[in-house]
């Protein structure tokens, strides 16, 4: 009997790419045995509530081996690149009795070099954003690729990265579970206000944190038109929420703006469905918003030359801003000139995901894998 691994060694929102297809794989294929495998009890326990949500699902449920020095490490600071090595250098040899690995990141691609030669090394990616890092050549090292629309195909096709018969698009697989997550959700606030979605990236080179944030927050604080989500990549703070929470402190008992520095909130769509307006820089959650068209603004605060850069597409869904000393004005004029954007945002949804409204993608993901392996053996 065949088994498939699902392993999560990343950070919890790299989990919704690729576990909805764990789900839908045990569920379609019963003769399998699929596991999934968590680095720590808390993730083991997360991961085993959301799998909840497909109860005809069947699974092993199991965690990674470590020390104890090394889980605390994890429990503490979040999987950094460092831990995430060791952790498939202390268990190769779990690794390799597995047909084939399914993950959505590309750090797993190591074990080649840690000897684990037997599993199919499968990458679902996770995000569906524009930049390079996301189509990075070494892809071309997965036996088989997932992902989302026309656009990442022909970025990957152009990179190298993808060989014939190796691969499926039209894939997002959170859309799946958010679904099922977001049957019927509240308002997240009661007062009638328009909410804007703050969402800044965590690369420092790229993000508009350091320069805007706290500005941001400030302006905010003091005006009374708009509700604020701060709801920031989910690594921005990753190695200290605890201090960043008490940076924060003078924000947090607003009751017009929710502060999120990482809670399960952040990651499983909550804040992109239940926003007005999308506030960022270069998250690819932008994509996922805009599944629902709305408006857009965007930070350039490193003076970037973004027009006409792959890698800055999502600039073309509404006004860029290089600084925030007029942000009521700006945000104003989102509102006002969505229009102007709503067709460009439409296309950009088409050609991120091939289709325009979300779609129930795990299933046909599960059997382009179970597919693949059966044509190679």
């Amino acid at each position: 009997m065949p088994h498939i691994l699902f392993p999560y060694l990343a950070q919890p929102h790299q989990e919704f790419h690729s576990l909805p297809i764990a789900l839908e794989m045990a569920r379609l294929y019963p003769e399998l045995t699929i596991h999934i495998a968590s680095l720590t009890a808390e993730r083991d326990s997360r991961i085993r509530s959301l799998s909840e949500f497909y109860p005809d699902a069947r699974v092993v449920f199991d965690i990674l081996k470590m020390p104890d020095w090394l889980r605390r490490h994890i429990q503490r600071h979040g999987p950094t690149p460092v831990s995430k090595i060791a952790l498939l250098f202390l268990n190769r040899n779990y690794f390799n009795r597995f047909q084939a690995i399914v993950v959505p990141e590309r750090t797993s691609l190591f074990l080649r070099r840690l000897g684990v030669r037997h599993p199919r090394l499968v990458w679902t990616r996770h995000g569906a954003g524009d930049r390079a890092i996301g189509f990075a050549r070494d892809a071309c090292k997965f036996d088989y690729i997932l992902m989302a629309g026309h656009k990442v195909e022909a970025r990957l096709l152009q990179s190298g990265a993808l060989r014939h018969g190796r691969y499926t698009s039209g894939i997002y697989a959170k859309f799946d579970m958010v679904r099922r997550i977001h049957a019927s959700n509240a308002p997240l606030f009661s007062n009638g206000r328009p909410t804007i979605l703050y969402n800044p990236h965590f690369s420092q080179n790229l993000s508009s944190w350091s320069r805007f944030g706290i500005d941001i927050l400030t302006y905010f604080a003091r005006q009374t038109q708009y509700n604020l989500i701060f709801a920031p990549h989910y690594r921005l703070f990753d190695t200290n929420r605890a201090k960043g929470m008490k940076m924060l402190a003078s924000f947090t008992n607003l009751p017009h703006m929710i502060i999120d520095l990482g809670s399960d909130r952040s990651v499983d769509m909550t804040y992109t469905l239940g926003s007005d307006l999308y506030l960022g820089d270069v998250s690819s959650q932008v994509s996922e918003f805009l599944i629902k068209p709305r408006p857009c603004l965007f930070l350039n605060a490193h003076g970037t030359h973004w027009q006409g850069d792959p890698n800055y597409q999502s600039w073309t869904l509404g006004e860029v801003m290089e600084g925030v000393d007029n942000l009521g004005m700006a945000l104003d004029s989102a509102f006002l000139t969505h229009a102007n954007f709503l067709d460009r945002q439409k296309e950009y949804i088409w050609e991120t995901f091939g289709f325009a409204a979300p779609q129930d993608t795990a299933a046909k993901g599960a059997k382009s894998i179970i597919d693949f392996l059966r044509v190679i053996g």
